[in-house]
Parts: structure tokens; C-alpha cells; sequence
């Protein structure tokens, strides 16, 4: 971590806000992991149901990440970044007022709003601000808070649960979502423009013309947009696929009895951790291409691994780690390769488009899954899209160019 003391104030401050922001992000999102059961109990909703309150965030981010991305392009990325923390705050906080399914099914489409346009716009405004060498595992680094805030939300359905009756405890859960609303208040004392934006924006003034919202898919940008929202596609597609039927696979059809437990959990966040600093340091020391086809073949490995072999619980909770390692350290090299491959007119436009229809898709992934299942097997299901997936990511990588050390226009 040298290079965060060797950041300056303004590089530190901003660090600090996108990291805070994106944990807090997971610690809203995550929860909702740890109540499904609770919700199909209280508002006697089946499986199907609850499985489409998962899906209608992951789409409704996708939808939020680009308006978030185009918006942040017009009024400044601090200005939209404290916008969208807000607005997913006050839909958690709303869920756990909720009455019945309808009620919630629409939070949670609001809520997928937000959560997909800060990370859009926090990654863009860390690219901005975060000099050259040190950019890759600064926004690199900002991905392990997703962990931290995935622990925290474990931490806090374990106090919850034990300390309230279950009818107010999944409710606790969703208020605690007030607390990214405070964090608004750093932002706003103590994170500026970057002044690559506010050179951008005084240049359009001058010309008296604004870049158009559409100018992504422009001659000049439709082959990095293209290839952009495909190996991010890649990335979350195959993510999606491992992570909503893995543990099903491993309960139904390998009969483990670890999975769902609170180490395994453990392992998992601890391995994805690791993984997301990992990603972070490599994506400066090898370069944004080089992070991403190790860690898309660590990907399939493991995959191959959990869908071939005969494993035990004790095996099963070790290659947690690994599993998590690689799913997740792919993401670090993500925020950091966006940036630097789209101009700043329309970087979070591009950067916002690209990621979130990856994500959009990926969200899929797990309904195509479940569909092949039915004929192929879980197992094959998940090793063909999964694999397919990361296989993308493979030729995508090497169709893009590489921008390590790139200076930022």
C-alpha cells in the first residue's frame, strides 16, 4: 500500500469516497441475499418470485449506469456520484417499510437504479483524479470494498437475527441502509471535480456545442464501445452463471453440506478480498490485458474443478478461496482499462454503456442456466455458459488495445 501515502490529499480523499461509496453499495445490495428466505416466508411469495427480485436490480442497474454515465458527463462527476448514493439509500430504507411484493418488487427496480450508477460514475471520477502510475490498483482497490461490504452485511444479519424477532430483523436490515446517506456529507466537503472535467466542460462551453450522448457509437468509437460492452459481458456473464447456480449444484447434485454455511462464506469473502487487491497490483505491474486473461483462465480452472471433481466438504470449503479469488479479482482491472480507453467527453458515457451492458446481459446468464439445465445438467449448464463466458473475455482482451501508463485526455 505504498502507493496510497505517496498520493497526495485530494488522490487519498477521493479513494476514500469511492472505496466508502461501493462498499456501502454492497452492504445495500448484499442484504437482500441474507433475507430471501425471510421474504418468501412473510409475504408467501415462491422461488420464481423471488428470484425476479433479484433479476429486476441487476437490469434496472444496467439501465442506471449508463444514465448515470451520460448525466455525469453533463453536470460534473461528484455531483451525480452523490445523486446516485443517495437515491439507493433512500430505496433500501424504503424497502423495509415494504407491505407486500409489489411494493418491494418496485424498490428494488429504483433501488437497481442507483447501484448501477455509482459505480459507473465513482470509477470515472477515481480514473480522473488518481495519476497515471498509481491508477490500476487505486480503482483496482476501490473493488475489495464490494467485500467488505458483503462482510458487513453478513455481520449485520447475524446481530439482527439474534437480536430481534424475525418479523423486524429483515426489516433492521433494510434501514441500516441510511447509513450511505451520511456518507454523502464527505463527499461533499471533501472530494472536487477532477480538473480534466472541468477543462472538457469549459472547452464544449466555448464551442458552444455539447457532445452528444450517441457520439459512443460514433465511427470513430463504435469498435471500443463494441468490444468494451463484450468483454464486460464476459466478466459478469460468467461471474453470474458460478455464483447464483454454483452452490445449488453443489447441494442438489454433490450433496456438500458446507455450502451455505457461515465459513464457507468466510472463505468466499476472504478469497475475493484478496482476490480484488490481487487484481489491483497486477493490473499495474503487467497491465490491464495481462489481469484480465490470467484471471479469466484462473476462472475457468476453478470452474472445471467444482463441475468435474468428486469433492468433499473439507476440499469444498478450501477451494472456496480459489473461487472467489479468481471470480472476483477479474473486476479490478475493470474500472481502471474503461477509463483510459474512452475520451473525457464521453468517458463515464462510454465507461457507464459498456459495464452495465455487460451487466444487463450477465443477468441472464443465470435464467439460460437454469433453462439448459433442465436437458444438459447443472453441472454441463454452468461449465458451457460460464466457460463461454470467460472464453470472451479471453478474445476481447486481445482485440482491445492495452492502456497501461496511458495518459488520460
Amino acid at each position: 500500500m505504498d502507493w496510497y501515502r505517496q498520493m497526495n490529499k485530494t488522490e487519498r480523499r477521493t479513494f476514500v469516497a469511492a472505496f466508502g461509496g461501493w462498499a456501502l453499495d454492497a452492504l445495500d445490495f448484499m442484504v437482500f441475499t441474507f433475507v430471501i428466505t425471510t421474504l418468501i416466508t412473510v409475504f408467501s411469495i415462491d422461488k420464481a418470485q423471488a428470484g425476479m427480485l433479484a433479476t429486476i436490480t441487476l437490469l434496472f442497474s444496467a439501465i442506471g449506469g449508463w444514465v448515470a454515465g451520460v448525466l455525469a458527463d453533463r453536470f460534473g462527476r461528484v455531483r451525480i456520484l452523490q445523486a446516485t448514493i443517495l437515491w439507493f439509500s433512500v430505496c433500501t430504507v424504503l424497502i423495509g417499510f415494504a407491505q407486500n411484493f409489489e411494493q418491494i418488487f418496485v424498490l428494488r427496480a429504483l433501488q437497481g437504479l442507483g447501484f448501477g450508477g455509482e459505480w459507473a460514475v465513482g470509477s470515472v471520477l477515481m480514473g480522473e483524479i488518481v495519476r497515471t502510475e498509481y491508477r490500476g490498483r487505486a480503482v483496482g482497490t476501490v473493488q475489495s470494498g464490494w467485500a467488505i461490504g458483503w462482510a458487513v452485511a453478513a455481520l449485520c444479519y447475524t446481530a439482527s437475527f439474534s437480536l430481534l424477532p424475525e418479523e423486524y430483523a429483515w426489516r433492521a436490515l433494510f434501514w441500516i441502509g441510511v447509513i450511505p446517506a451520511l456518507f454523502v456529507l464527505f463527499i461533499r466537503k471533501n472530494v472536487p471535480e477532477p480538473e480534466l472535467f472541468e477543462r472538457t466542460r469549459k472547452q464544449e462551453e466555448r464551442a458552444t456545442k455539447r457532445t452528444s450522448a450517441w457520439a459512443i457509437f460514433s465511427p470513430s468509437l463504435i469498435k471500443t464501445t463494441a468490444l468494451s460492452a463484450l468483454l464486460c459481458t464476459g466478466v459478469q456473464g460468467g461471474y453470474y452463471a458460478v455464483t447464483t447456480w454454483l452452490p445449488t449444484f453443489l447441494k442438489t447434485e454433490r450433496h456438500l453440506s458446507v455450502i451455505g454455511t457461515g465459513g464457507y462464506l468466510l472463505v468466499i469473502i476472504l478469497g475475493s478480498f484478496i482476490g480484488y487487491l490481487t487484481g489491483a497490483y497486477l493490473t499495474d505491474r503487467l497491465g490491464r490485458r495481462a489481469n484480465l486473461l490470467i484471471f479469466a483462465v484462473l476462472s475457468g480452472v476453478s470452474i472445471y474443478a467444482y463441475t468435474q471433481f468428486q469433492l468433499s466438504n473439507d476440499q469444498m470449503l478450501i477451494l472456496g478461496f480459489p473461487l472467489g479469488f479468481a471470480a472476483s479479482g477479474i473486476f479490478s482491472g475493470m474500472g481502471a482499462y474503461l477509463t483510459e480507453l474512452f475520451p473525457s467527453a464521453v468517458r463515464a458515457n462510454g465507461q457507464g454503456f459498456a459495464y452495465n451492458f455487460g451487466r444487463g446481459i450477465g443477468a441472464l446468464f443465470p435464467s439460460l442456466v437454469g433453462y439448459l439445465a433442465k436437458t444438459s445438467g447443472l453441472g454441463t449448464a454452468i461449465g458451457m455458459f460460464a466457460g463461454g463466458a470467460y472464453l470472451v473475455v479471453l478474445v476481447t482482451a486481445f482485440l482491445l488495445p492495452e492502456t497501461k501508463g496511458r495518459e488520460i485526455e
